[in-house]
Formats: structure tokens, C-alpha cells, sequence
């Protein structure tokens, strides 16, 4: 059955971007002239997504909101004659129904994907986390749902890091087949460089089958006193039903600083009408740095 529901963490303080995030919360940072949900948003609709399930907490309806209708705003546009941005805000509230929970403390990822379980219900769903931003012809989720459809297991997307950052993502042991596809034998979450069994990485694109919400629930707390999401990967993959996706695409961990500004210097220079003055500034600004 493929997942038309995707759940989205975004309950985190968003501490690295402090003291930016101490009124605007991290997954409304723009991205060029769009926030950073919004693109992990249309990943998701591109690959069928059509109803989401954000799970946030306090200080964070402005992520609601932004999906939400605005007649205030849409007729002020109207009157102003703005048709091109009116219909670009209007796009944004009508392309995917979203719901919304809280989770009232932060205990981490896999208590996150929890609190959705009674607006996911018992049928296969995506997590998506929105400050890891995808770029590929084909969207990373459809990636991950070609071997979803052909296996029947729960599927997440891979990439592989130099060993020395294998201590900075959750880690999977497995053996390659055909497609970039991984048979995942276990999760190791954030190893020890010299430990770790390979260097495939988790990202952040899950596909899951609903088995994965008893092991949550059941899960004590992990790394850092919270239920990881990870080690419920684990016990999926020692029963035999987790696999592995390598994406094929251009990823961006934009909840980190550097991160970001490199996400935004990518979506900068794919902008139709931006992109060639920016190149140029670029150029200008790496000639100049040269010339020191």
C-alpha cells in the first residue's frame, strides 16, 4: 500500500539558530524566499503526499498558519493587483491537508512520531525531517516507495559520509543489493568513527510501515534520556524488516549553519530570475577574496 500521509517533526527549539529561533521557529527560516518547510512540503506532495501531520509545540502555530487560508492577506493582494503572488499564497493553502499535534515535551525523535500515531492510523506513512532539504529529479520519498512497493518493508533513505562523520548520524550494518537498495541487518545511532559498521547513514526520509508505533511505545528512553527513533530502527532491522534506499539527489542539512547557507547559495542559483545576478556576485566576491 503506498503512504499517503507523511508526519513531520518540527516541535524542536531550533538551538543552533539561536538567537533567530527564539520567536521564529527554525522550519520558518526562509530559503531564499520561501521557508524550509515548505520545500520538504512539495517533496511530499510530489510524491503523493496529500494529507500531513505536523507535530509541534508551543510557539510554533506560525507552521500552521502558513498553510492555512488567509483572506486578509489574498484580498488586500487582489486589490493591489498582485495576481502572481496572490495565486502563489492561495497554491500554498490548497496543495496538501495538514493536522497538527502537540508534543508537550521534548523526548525526543521517536516519542515525536508517536504522538501522530492516532492521525496516521494502522496504514504505512512517511517521516519527513523538514530541516533536511532533498533536491533530485525524482523526489527522494518516491525513491524510497519503489522499494517500499516492491519489498512490503519499512524503507529508509541512506547516504554515505566520510567515516570520520559517522558519529554524527545513525548508522546502518547491512549488505548492498541491486538499485542502491541495503538489506539492513541493524542501526548503530552516532558511533564511535573507528566502531562503525559501515558508513551509510540514516537521512532524514522514512518510510514506515505502522508495526513501527508498539516498538515506540514500548521503546525506554535511549541516547540522551529519549526514545530514539533509531532504536526502533534497530529492532526492526534484527527482525528482518527494514531496507535501505540510497539517494540518488542533492542533500542539504539546513538545520545546521553552514548547512543552510549552502542550501540557500544551491536554491539561490536555481532561481530563474535570481540565479544569474547572484552568480555573478558570487564570482565578483571569490575573485576579490582572491586578490587579498
Amino acid at each position: 500500500m503506498k503512504a499517503t500521509k507523511a508526519v513531520i517533526p518540527a516541535a524542536g527549539f531550533g538551538t543552533r539558530f539561536l538567537p533567530a529561533t527564539k520567536t521564529v521557529p527554525k522550519e520558518m527560516i526562509p530559503l531564499v524566499d520561501r521557508p524550509l518547510i515548505h520545500e520538504v512540503v512539495m517533496e511530499a506532495v510530489r510524491s503523493g503526499i496529500d494529507r500531513l501531520v505536523l507535530v509541534t509545540a508551543a510557539g510554533k502555530s506560525s507552521i500552521e498558519d502558513y498553510f492555512d487560508i488567509n483572506p486578509a492577506l489574498e484580498r488586500f493582494l487582489e486589490e493591489k493587483g498582485k495576481g502572481e503572488i496572490l495565486e502563489e499564497v492561495r497554491r500554498i493553502s490548497r496543495m496538501v491537508e495538514v493536522l497538527a499535534v502537540r508534543q508537550k515535551e521534548p523526548r525526543g525523535l521517536g516519542h515525536a512520531v508517536l504522538c501522530a500515531r492516532d492521525l496516521v492510523g494502522a496504514e504505512p506513512f512517511a517521516v519527513i525531517l523538514p530541516d533536511e532539504i532533498m533536491d533530485s529529479e525524482i523526489p527522494c520519498l518516491m525513491q524510497l516507495d519503489a522499494l517500499f512497493s516492491r519489498t512490503g518493508q519499512s524503507v529508509i533513505g541512506l547516504q554515505e559520509v566520510p567515516r570520520s562523520e559517522t558519529g554524527k548520524y545513525g548508522i546502518i550494518d547491512g549488505d548492498p543489493e541491486q538499485g542502491g537498495a541495503y538489506r539492513v541487518r541493524g542501526v548503530v545511532e552516532k558511533p564511535d568513527p573507528a566502531k562503525a559498521p559501515t558508513r551509510m547513514a540514516v537521512i532524514g526520509r522514512y518510510l514506515l510501515a505502522p508495526e513501527i508505533f508498539p516498538i515506540l511505545e514500548n521503546l525506554p528512553p535511549g541516547a540522551g534520556g529519549e526514545i530514539q527513533l533509531a532504536d526502533a530502527l534497530d529492532i526492526l532491522a534484527r527482525r528482518g524488516e527494514l531496507a535501505g534506499q540510497v539517494f540518488q539527489g542533492t542533500r542539504h542539512d539546513a538545520g545546521d549553519k553552514l548547512g543552510f547557507l549552502m542550501a540557500t547559495v544551491h536554491y539561490g542559483l536555481k532561481d530563474r530570475r535570481l540565479g544569474p545576478p547572484f552568480l555573478r556576485f558570487l564570482r565578483e566576491k571569490i575573485s576579490s577574496l582572491g586578490e587579498k
